[in-house]
């Protein structure tokens, strides 16, 4: 008798030894994703990776997000909610926003879906090394600004006067201006540009390119510009100033070209990344992924209404065409 209350009891603290670790594989892992803008693009790529990596919303893991509509003070809120709600990781999209989760928390690992410079503002050591609790894309390519002015020459030779419009708050962004003022130095071109922070200051810096007649504008991709995209696009069609864009969703919304990574791909990543934090591998160790596919997407109906022939050339290069 004696025998068996002891085996009984072994069991039973086996049992209680085990419990807090099969309670802890029960409860869903909480992944807090931490957006700059309003843009819902990313999800759709994100969450469909995570279900093929075995990670399921509603099943196995919670997604809380947070949109801060270009509000850095709604940010930095979500941020410490998030850390508030002990989330098991942080997705951020944008510059604002990585830089808001890393302010918030120095030890939830951090993954950065979509950032421009990670390095060059910043927030992690290196791109081999991390370094600290965060990790992810970095957006950043030399290359691609010298691409794009090269695309835009492409579709007129004579183009010699080129603007840019970037959001001058978003401190990811000013490493992209200054590769594309490089660039244009070495095609010798002019660039102007522009960095209006508010619809104010946006609407007068469409009457600034007014005086400088540029003739083709460059258009940076952030929470800014998506969120004011229709007035962009408005400006660029009435007066006739063909656009070249980073990112093919502002093709789709009518814009006359994109040069840049394949978002869904960089999407994609992010969710592997939070695949190995959750299984539970150290943002410090996993280097910072650059992207590797770049797509020229042309929107020919913008094309027809800014009066504009597309060069064979061009047409071939590219990877899209919306008719």
């Amino acid at each position: 008798m004696d025998h068996m209350q002891r085996r009984g009891f072994i069991t039973l603290a086996g049992v209680a030894v085990l419990w807090p670790l099969a309670a802890r594989a029960q409860r869903p892992f909480r992944i807090g994703l931490l957006n700059t803008g309003a843009s819902t693009f990313f999800i759709a790529p994100f969450i469909g990776k995570l279900k093929e990596l075995g990670y399921l919303e509603g099943k196995n893991v919670v997604i809380e997000r947070k949109f801060a509509e270009g509000n850095a003070e709604r940010l930095r809120e979500f941020a410490a909610d998030l850390v508030r709600e002990h989330v098991d990781v942080i997705v951020t999209i944008g510059t604002p926003a990585g830089f808001a989760a890393k302010q918030a928390t120095s030890t939830i690992p951090i993954v950065l879906g979509a950032i421009s410079d990670p390095v060059g503002v910043g927030l992690v050591a290196s791109l081999a090394r991390p370094g600290g609790n965060a990790t992810g894309n970095s957006l950043m390519a030399p290359e691609l600004s010298a691409k794009r002015l090269e695309i835009l020459r492409t579709l007129a030779p004579g183009i010699s006067r080129f603007a840019i419009l970037w959001d001058s708050s978003n401190p990811g962004m000013a490493e992209r201006v200054r590769e594309t003022e490089i660039a244009a130095d070495q095609s010798h071109v002019l660039l102007h540009t522009v960095g209006p922070r508010n619809l104010e200051e946006l609407e007068a810096a469409f009457t600034e390119l007014l005086d400088q007649r540029p003739e083709a504008l460059l258009v940076t991709t952030e929470a800014f510009t998506r969120q004011h995209l229709a007035r962009i696009l408005d400006f660029a069609n009435r007066n006739k100033i063909p656009a070249m864009f980073e990112d093919s969703s502002y093709v789709e919304a009518g814009g006359l070209m994109s040069y840049g990574p394949n978002y869904e791909e960089v999407f994609r990543t992010a969710a592997v990344f939070v695949a190995k934090i959750l299984k539970g591998a150290k943002p410090a160790d996993l280097p910072i992924e650059q992207p590797t596919k770049f797509q020229l997407v042309i929107n020919l109906k913008a094309a027809k209404a800014l009066a504009i022939e597309i060069p064979p050339t061009l047409l071939t290069m590219a990877d899209r065409v919306i008719e």
